[in-house]
């Protein structure tokens, strides 16, 4: 039988790499310009940091992830999402000693959760993140927001809105639970089996939930902007003017709070209006105990999440792609097996003046090298042998207007830099 890629996996083929390499420098840059530096942190990690970070009651922690004991006998969870990992490594290496805030990005990060592949969603995607740590007012929130909304714009992504909510802290979120679980007791036995364990364990998950039933349930529910503190209420209205000073299209969506247990105050999400409805493209939100809980001292943090194979697939969905670049600019034929060397040798000096040359690996004739270099796409081709070698000389021909010049092998490597 074919051996073929997991379930829930996909390859990233040499064609589309160009796609990958540009979002990336597009995040790389708006990262560094927020003065956000790259952390890399290991693929697997122990189970434990994701039931004390993630919380034990969410989807991830229950259903998703990809839990192993490794041959020591140790629970070893491959990394099911981005901030935790973060977190552990800026308390293992005292990161927060460093002058504040500690600002953060990882890019290209390897997520895995197991749950049933859907378009946009695989059981191995790859995620861009900010983090920022160490900055108790709103402005570290609308920081990350701005700069994803920044990163977005650049690919070429229109129709953007900024929905955000806060839900509380550990001050005044218990008052909410208690008046959300008084609402939902009397529809308790029609809730999804899910939102049943909920109930008791985090009534605030069952506003999550994606189930039609629960949805029509909850739609009434009180509002939690109604229960916050004097700090959270505070924290929100700030948060507001500050993303109404730049003009962003903003609303406040009381449904909204995320799937992870961590989120205090700020919650978040980036949508996109799209013939196919409202699309949630990134989500993020304020985490102020998160440091504490993983072992840290008391630091409070804010961040966000980015699938980049769903920023692929609204790229292709709205026909937004760069130009692909050329793979090899200038291909060396060889004439001959007395031509073969001299080509070798000619194409690594070409590479070495940073020129993206290639020849013939395949000892092929000179009419199929040139069907090859065409289908490459390639701007000159060299052709060495022949009378021309004898005179210590290079034909060059232009594939874009045919021309042919002949030059001196000494002064081939910058005539073709000069051409290019």
């Amino acid at each position: 039988m074919e051996i073929q890629s997991p379930k829930g996996t996909r390859d990233m083929l040499p064609k589309e790499s160009h796609l990958w390499q540009w979002i990336e420098q597009i995040m790389r840059e708006e990262a560094a310009l927020a003065g956000y530096r790259e952390i890399r942190t290991p693929v697997f990690e122990y189970t434990e940091l994701f039931e004390r970070g993630v919380g034990d009651t969410t989807d991830i922690v229950q259903k998703e992830m990809y839990t192993f004991l490794d041959k020591g006998e140790r629970s070893i969870t491959l990394k099911p999402e981005g901030t935790a990992g973060a977190v552990r490594a800026l308390v293992e290496h005292k990161l927060y000693a460093e002058p504040l805030p500690v600002k953060m990005y990882y890019l290209n990060n390897p997520i895995f959760r197991y749950e049933n592949p859907q378009h946009g969603r695989l059981r191995e995607h790859h995620q861009f993140g900010m983090e920022c740590f160490g900055v108790k007012g709103p402005t570290a929130d609308a920081e990350v927001i701005l700069t994803v909304l920044k990163i977005l714009g650049r690919l070429g992504m229109k129709d953007l809105a900024v929905k955000i909510n806060s839900i509380g802290c550990p001050v005044c979120r218990p008052n909410y639970q208690k008046a959300l679980k008084e609402y939902l007791f009397d529809n308790l036995p029609n809730l999804c089996p899910q939102c049943q364990e909920r109930f008791n364990r985090n009534p605030l998950r069952i506003l999550d939930c994606k189930e039609k039933k629960c949805q029509l349930i909850t739609r009434d529910a009180p509002n939690i902007l109604q229960f916050l503190c004097e700090d959270c209420d505070s924290h929100f209205e700030r948060l507001k003017v500050l993303l109404n000073e730049r003009g962003l299209k903003v609303s406040i969506d009381p449904q909204i709070v995320r799937g992870l247990d961590y989120y205090t105050k700020t919650v978040f999400e980036i949508v996109m209006n799209s013939p196919r409805g409202e699309l949630a493209l990134c989500g993020g939100g304020r985490y102020d105990g998160l440091v504490k809980k993983i072992g840290g001292p008391e630091l409070p943090g804010v961040g966000f999440g980015i699938g980049t194979e769903r920023i692929l697939l609204e790229l292709q969905n709205q026909g937004i792609a760069p130009e692909e670049q050329r793979v090899t600019d200038v291909f060396i034929a060889s004439l001959g097996e007395e031509g073969r060397l001299p080509a070798f040798d000619l194409c690594m000096d070409l590479r070495n003046a940073g020129l993206r040359a290639d020849w013939d690996h395949l000892d092929r004739s000179l009419k199929a090298q040139f069907r090859y270099a065409d289908k490459l796409g390639v701007k000159l081709i060299g052709i060495m042998g022949g009378d021309e070698l004898q005179k210590g000389a290079l034909r060059i021909k232009n594939m874009l207007d045919g021309q042919e010049k002949e030059v001196s092998l000494k002064d081939a490597v910058q005539e073709i830099k000069t051409l290019l």
